[in-house]
């Protein structure tokens, strides 16, 4: 309709080239449950995810076939949609998947965006608030209200949300407490060159 409002984005595509696009992403992302793609594909990538999981949910005969004219891979996600995917959101009303905005990947410099699937093993946003957890629980100030909204929001129907935090937590720390030994350990074991009294020649001697 002439001046209706854009339902969707074209992608400078014609229609058939464009849901093969789609149907490319959105298997890749059910696979990996983490993408790199240009900004405007990863919003209508994202559209198409967050119905698939709902017809995971329903989990009907209907629901199976819609589903299965999507995937590309159809052997390998038809079960992990059904099942881990179902179980993983059931209780979820709704955003399962999350953008992120990133630096331009091409030299294009055309706006970039990572698509995931949330609350799974490459949730960036649990990451991220899991390193700012150990950062801000090292400092006088203690953790922030906005570090404390976002313990919140990764937590809250994640099975387990906040042991899995915690066991990260204490992960992150631990690496950094050997990566401070390492460090301590390579100023000890410095190289000094020292010269042999005999040969004369300089040989290597640590300190």
């Amino acid at each position: 309709m002439a001046g209706g409002a854009l339902k969707y984005r074209h992608l400078g595509r014609k229609s058939s080239h464009r849901q093969a696009l789609l149907r490319n992403l959105v298997t890749s992302l059910f696979e990996h449950e983490s993408i790199s793609t240009t900004w405007p594909k990863a919003k209508e990538a994202q559209r198409l995810a967050e119905k698939l999981i709902t017809l995971g949910k329903r989990n009907t005969q209907a629901a199976r076939n819609k589903a299965q004219a999507v995937f590309y891979k159809p052997v390998e996600l038809m079960p992990k949609l059904f099942n881990e995917l179902r179980e993983r959101y059931l209780s979820r009303p709704g955003g399962y998947t999350r953008v992120l905005r990133i630096e331009p990947l091409k030299e294009d410099q055309a706006p970039s965006a990572i698509l995931e699937l949330v609350d799974g093993p490459r949730d960036m946003r649990f990451a991220m608030t899991a390193k700012t957890l150990v950062k801000e629980r090292a400092t006088e100030e203690g953790v922030r209200d906005l570090t404390a909204r976002n313990i919140i929001k990764v937590t809250r129907y994640r099975e387990g949300g906040q042991e899995e935090l915690e066991r990260t937590v204490r992960t992150l720390e631990s690496r950094e407490r050997d990566e401070e030994r390492r460090k301590q350990g390579a100023i000890r074991r410095k190289v000094y060159p020292v010269k042999d009294k005999e040969t004369g020649k300089y040989i290597r001697m640590n300190k």
